[in-house]
């Protein structure tokens, strides 16, 4: 069965890549750990950061899932601005990209750096004269090229979660990055993060001018983040009680990006969600928000996993070969064509169009 769900994975990630403006993603997951130890950049591998393994992938395919965000930070790629790509780096992200691409699994790809690049221990944000924005066209041009002939990356995320820009314009630099990388690669999506932590409840307040950014290839995905805290940082620093939660808070809070989609007739992604696994009650509000997802044609990523995650509260990762709580709900809406017939009929459907 599980080799049918290659094969049928398989052609409709075929599909996709001919159809990118009708297809609808899969909900994923996002595998963490290369994106750590940001107190030591570059680092040192598998001390300060890792990259998941191959037992982590297999575990969330065999689980259904189909797309695999990997968060990763340009200072690891490129040591210094303008530099060549660091070899190892790169190939620890080609490996990925390969041990998924077995496995039938689509990759998005997310620069994880929050609109800076830290040099000597202080960060300095995109478009400063520290890091001026042809730096941020430089990474992202030698990364779209060295990873052009991998067929199983969806998309391109330029940027996770952009805050706090100042006289710097996010809306300049994602458009100009857009350019460059189609200058290189015209058929991955590229996927664009807002200001504001790309915050799902006040995208329309923060990010109305992105529906103007333009794509010659007319292949752009807005990814938006929702949490369902009273602040909306997902750090769930209260209790359920104490954060006033209903079932219905996570439709409400993720409504106004959906809207602005709708409005603009643009296509989304919802990069972050998560909830807490010490307290079953906010497994209804999950449940309600992916069904509100589902029913208009969105998808997303949850937050996070990765063997590094010990005692994070929102973890998918699987503990000691148990899965978490949040899995029999996730789960549900998950593509596996081995516990949902009418997913794998709906993936030949959709693979033979």
């Amino acid at each position: 069965m599980k080799n049918l769900f290659i094969i049928v994975l398989s052609l409709s990630l075929c599909w996709v890549k001919a159809y990118p403006q009708t297809s609808i993603l899969p909900f994923g997951v996002s595998l963490c750990g290369a994106e750590f130890g940001t107190e030591s950049l570059p680092g040192l591998y598998n001390k300060n950061y890792i990259y998941p393994q191959k037992s982590e992938i297999n575990y969330f395919a065999d689980k259904g899932v189909s797309l695999m965000q990997l968060p990763f930070r340009w200072e690891r790629v490129q040591h210094q601005l303008y530099a060549p790509l660091d070899v190892q780096e790169v190939a620890r992200i080609k490996k990925f990209l390969t041990d998924c691409a077995n496995t039938g699994v689509m990759v998005v790809l997310n620069m994880h750096n929050f609109a800076r690049y830290k040099m000597n221990g202080q960060e300095y944000i995109i478009g400063s004269n520290e890091v001026p924005l042809k730096a941020f066209k430089d990474v992202w041009k030698k990364l779209a090229q060295e990873l052009k002939p991998f067929n199983n990356i969806y998309g391109l995320d330029i940027m996770n979660e952009p805050h706090d820009m100042g006289a710097y314009s996010w809306f300049n630099i994602a458009q100009e990055t857009i350019n460059t990388i189609r200058q290189v690669n015209k058929e991955v999506a590229i996927m664009i993060e807002g200001e504001s932590y790309s915050n799902a409840v006040n995208w329309n307040i923060f990010n109305d001018r992105l529906k103007y950014l333009q794509d010659p290839n007319d292949n752009i995905v807005y990814n938006a983040h929702c949490y369902f805290d009273n602040d909306n940082s997902g750090r769930y620093q209260l209790s359920f009680d104490q954060e006033n939660i209903n079932a219905r808070t996570g439709v409400q809070k993720v409504k106004p990006f959906i809207d602005w989609l709708k409005v603009n007739g643009k296509r989304g992604f919802v990069g972050e969600f998560g909830v807490p696994k010490n307290d079953s009650r906010w497994l209804p509000v999950l449940d309600n928000f992916l069904k509100y997802l589902t029913a208009n044609n969105i998808s997303g990523s949850y937050w996070a996993a990765g063997q590094w995650w010990k005692s994070y509260p929102l973890s998918l990762h699987p503990v000691a070969g148990n899965d978490q709580p949040q899995m029999t709900v996730y789960a549900k809406y998950l593509q596996n064509p081995a516990t949902n017939p009418a997913l794998a009929m709906n993936n030949r459907v959709v693979a033979l169009r």
